[in-house]
């Protein structure tokens, strides 16, 4: 990530600011967070996507924001799928975007 042209950022926090700060862990990187995000509000608030897709070069963003649509899925490091949208970010929580993230942090 060049830190002169930062990625476009999805999530914009307008409100609610007055909330404990938290860090989570995004492929190995710090991120910052608001108790009481969601995991997705937390990744597209920090960088400009959810995910790589799988399938092709694209990056996900989520759909749906409420469960329904499957396309918001990352990781923890044990490899354990979570829900983005409707998992609670916190403080120290380490989350992989895909697959190779997790086998990587397997081998550490």
């Amino acid at each position: 990530m060049d830190s002169k042209n930062p990625p476009e950022r999805r999530f914009v926090r307008l409100g609610e600011t007055e909330r404990r700060a938290i860090q989570v862990w995004i492929d190995g990187r710090p991120a910052h967070a608001l108790e009481g995000d969601t995991l997705l509000v937390a990744l597209l608030s920090s960088r400009g996507h959810l995910r790589h897709s799988e399938f092709s070069d694209g990056v996900r963003s989520g759909f749906c924001l409420m469960g329904a649509c499957q396309d918001c899925w990352v990781r923890d490091e044990q490899g354990q799928r979570l829900r983005s949208c409707s998992t609670p970010a916190r403080d120290g929580m380490r989350i992989l975007t895909s697959a190779q993230e997790v086998e990587w942090a397997r081998l550490a």
